[in-house]
C-alpha cells in the first residue's frame, strides 16, 4: 500500500520481500481465514437448511483438504493481483531478505545467499509480526501450532485447544468447532474477545456454548505434554487445575513484532517495548528511515497498517496529511456470529467520566434478521448525553463487519445520536438496527 501511493505521488518504489507479496494479512492472515470462515458459514447454512424449506437428501459432509486448497487458492490469487498492481505502478520488487546497513542503505541477501546493497533516500520497515509463543506452549508445529499451521493442516483434527480468544483465537475455534472438531477455548482474562464490551463478549460465550464449544475463562494454559498419543493440556481455572486432552493445541495469545535482525541495532534506531518508535508521521530517530504496522505501536491490524504506509509515503512526498486517529480504528472478528465495534465501550467511557446515553437494539426485533434466520446479537451505542457524541460502538450479529464502517464514518463527522436517527434507514436490512440503536438511547425507539 505504501509502496502504491509513493508510486501515485511519482516517487520512485522499490519493495523488498523474502516471502509473498501481500505481507501477513494477505497470505497468512486476513484473507485465508475468511476463506475458511466462508466455508464453514456453508457448512452451518447446509446443516440447517430444513430450517430455510430446503430438503437436502444425505448427509452434508465437509472436505476439509478442498476447504483448505480453496483457502490457499484465494491468497494465491490476491498475491498474484497485487503483483499486477506493482507492475502497474512500476514498482521493482526485490526478492531477498532485507537488512539496514546505514541510513539509506539496506542490504539485500537473496535465497542463494548473495547480498546485493539497495540505496534509497527514504526506507519504510514494514517487517509485520509472527505467533507469540508462551513459555508453557511450545510449538512444533505439527502438534502445538501457531496460525499458521492452522491455516494449512492435512486433515481435521478430532480435538483442538485453543489458547486465546481474541479475533485470531476466536475465528479459528468457531471454524474447527464448526468443522466437526471438538474444541475447548481457553481465555486468561474473564471474558473472550477481551478487548471488546462486556455485554459483546458475553453474547459471543451464549453462542460459542451453544455450538458445543467449552469455554474456559479465567484460565490459563500451565503445560502441553506432547509425549503421548494425545496431546495433554494441564489448565489452572478459578476452580483449581484440570486436564484436557486433545490432537493439537493452537496458541493464539497474540503476536510478536519482527524487529530482529533487520538493522535496528547497528543504526542505533530507538525500540520501546518491544516496538520501533515513531513520531506521528512514523519518523524514526534516524533520519531517513521510517516503520509503520505491526513493528510499531498501535493495533496490529491491516487496515492500521495500511492507513499509516499512506500517510507516511504522503508526509515524505511533501503534502500534508492528518495523522492517523487511532481513536476511531474499527475491530472486526469474523465468527458466526460477527463482532464488530469502534471506540469506547460503555465500561471505559464510564470511567473516562462521561455522562452517558446508551441503546441497544436485539436482532430478535429486526424483520430481517428474522427473515434470513440469523437472530443472535444487538447493536449497542454509546453516546455522551452531554453533546450527544457518539462515543462507541458496539455490534455483533450478522454481517456487522459490513456494518460498521456506517459508524466510523459517523464518528469521523462528529455526528450525534439524533441526526442517526433522523437518517433514514433503509427496511428491511440490518443496518437499520443502527438507526433503531440510537433512537433506544435517545427514549424514541419504536420497534421494542
Amino acid at each position: 500500500m505504501a509502496a502504491i501511493r509513493a508510486s501515485q505521488l511519482g516517487l520512485k518504489a522499490a519493495v523488498v520481500e523474502r516471502e509473498s507479496l501481500g505481507g501477513i494479512c494477505l497470505n497468512w492472515g486476513c484473507i485465508p481465514t475468511k476463506s475458511l470462515l466462508k466455508s464453514a458459514q456453508v457448512y452451518e447454512y447446509l446443516m440447517h437448511a430444513a430450517d430455510y424449506g430446503i430438503r437436502i437428501d444425505g448427509p452434508v459432509m465437509p472436505d476439509f483438504k478442498k476447504v483448505i486448497e480453496r483457502s490457499r487458492a484465494v491468497a494465491e490469487g490476491m498475491s498474484n493481483g497485487v503483483r499486477f498492481l506493482f507492475r502497474k505502478n512500476k514498482i521493482e520488487v526485490i526478492s531477498g531478505t532485507g537488512k539496514l546497513k546505514a541510513p539509506g542503505v539496506v542490504v539485500v541477501t537473496g535465497s542463494d545467499g548473495k547480498e546485493s546493497e539497495v540505496k534509497a533516500a527514504h526506507i519504510i520497515l514494514a517487517t509485520g509480526a509472527r505467533s507469540r509463543e508462551l513459555p508453557g506452549v511450545k510449538q512444533d508445529g505439527k502438534r502445538v501450532i501457531g496460525y499458521r499451521e492452522a491455516l494449512t493442516l492435512p486433515e481435521l483434527p478430532g480435538s483442538m485447544v485453543v489458547v486465546g480468544s481474541g479475533a485470531i483465537g476466536s475465528e479459528f475455534a468457531y471454524f474447527y468447532q464448526t468443522m466437526g472438531s471438538e474444541v475447548t477455548l481457553v481465555e486468561f482474562l474473564p471474558d473472550v474477545v477481551p478487548l471488546e464490551d462486556e455485554e459483546v463478549s458475553k453474547q459471543l460465550e451464549r453462542s460459542f456454548k451453544k455450538s458445543g464449544m467449552k469455554v474456559m475463562t479465567s484460565s490459563t494454559v500451565e503445560s502441553v505434554d506432547t509425549s503421548g498419543k494425545l496431546c495433554r493440556v494441564k489448565i489452572k481455572t478459578p476452580k483449581g487445575e484440570t486436564g484436557v486432552e486433545a490432537e493439537v493445541v493452537l496458541s493464539a495469545v497474540g503476536i510478536t513484532p519482527n524487529i530482529e535482525n533487520i538493522g535496528l541495532e547497528e543504526l542505533g534506531i530507538e525500540v520501546e517495548n518491544g516496538r520501533v518508535k515513531v513520531d506521528p508521521f512514523y519518523r524514526t530517530n534516524v533520519n531517513g528511515v521510517y516503520a509503520i504496522g505491526d513493528i510499531v505501536g498501535g493495533p496490529a491490524l491491516a487496515h492500521v497498517a495500511s492507513a499509516e504506509g499512506i500517510a507516511c509515503v504522503e508526509k515524505i512526498a511533501g503534502h500534508d496529511p492528518r495523522p492517523v486517529d487511532y481513536g476511531n480504528i474499527p475491530a472486526c472478528t469474523y465468527t458466526s456470529p460477527e463482532v464488530a465495534s469502534v471506540g469506547l465501550t460503555e465500561k471505559a467511557a464510564r470511567e473516562a467520566g462521561y455522562e452517558l446515553k446508551v441503546g441497544k437494539f436485539p436482532f430478535t426485533a429486526s424483520g430481517k434478521a428474522s427473515a434470513s434466520g440469523a437472530r443472535d446479537g444487538f447493536v449497542k451505542l454509546v453516546f455522551d448525553a452531554r453533546y450527544g457524541e457518539l462515543l462507541g460502538a458496539h455490534l455483533i450479529g450478522a454481517n456487522v463487519t459490513e456494518m460498521i464502517a456506517e459508524l466510523v464514518v459517523a464518528r469521523k463527522l462528529e455526528t450525534t445520536g439524533e441526526e442517526i436517527i433522523r437518517a433514514v434507514h433503509p427496511h428491511p436490512t440490518m443496518s437499520e438496527a443502527i438507526m433503531e440503536a440510537a433512537a433506544a438511547a435517545y427514549g424514541e425507539v419504536i420497534h421494542i
